[in-house]
């Protein structure tokens, strides 16, 4: 497979990531280049290790993956996004604000937009694709995508201000009810 066909499955895979890095851009205040360099080494080497996961399980799990990957996102991003709409009623009124991501809320998006990525890496498996170099691609593109994304989140979170982690809350609803919706009707 070509770098340009890597390229574009890598830009695929980090679409879920991007969002998911706006929305805690728009949350966090005052985060600087420190916390986009963070979410995107999570995001990033969760999209690099799942492909090389994926690929090491082989394709006699592939059908139980596709089964069930996007059950698994869908619930991990409705939880976190209803957690920060919940929040969203709650801290801002005493004017407290998330300052950071801990490593434990960042490890479950990281998974959460990541499970699309072991079933690449079956197929990588199948077609004896060269994993190290195809999840490095994959991986390095995500972390350029999270890092954008923060930079992006943080503009929209000054615009929206207080409403900034109700609306990232909703975006990572939305893209959990996405993941299951394009999985379910094949979209």
């Amino acid at each position: 497979m070509e770098f340009l066909t890597v390229f574009f499955i890598a830009v695929g895979l980090a679409m879920d990531a991007f969002a998911v890095s706006i929305s805690n851009g728009a949350v966090l205040k005052g985060c600087g280049n420190v916390q986009s360099v963070k979410v995107g080494f999570f995001f990033g080497g969760f999209q690099f290790l799942m492909p090389v996961a994926g690929w090491i399980l082989g394709s006699s799990v592939k059908e139980y993956i596709e089964a069930f990957d996007h059950w698994i996102a869908f619930i991990l991003l409705f939880v976190i996004g209803l957690n920060m709409i919940k929040e969203s009623f709650f801290s801002d009124e005493c004017g407290e604000h998330e300052l950071f991501i801990s490593n434990k809320k960042l490890a479950v998006q990281a998974i959460a937009t990541s499970i699309d990525a072991l079933a690449v890496g079956v197929s990588f498996g199948v077609l004896n694709m060269n994993i190290v170099s195809a999840a490095s691609v994959i991986g390095m593109v995500c972390f350029i995508f999270s890092f954008i994304g923060m930079t992006i989140g943080r503009v929209i979170g000054s615009i929206l201000k207080n409403r900034a982690e109700f609306v990232g809350g909703v975006i990572l609803i939305v893209i959990g009810v996405r993941i299951l919706l394009e999985h379910i009707f094949a979209l």
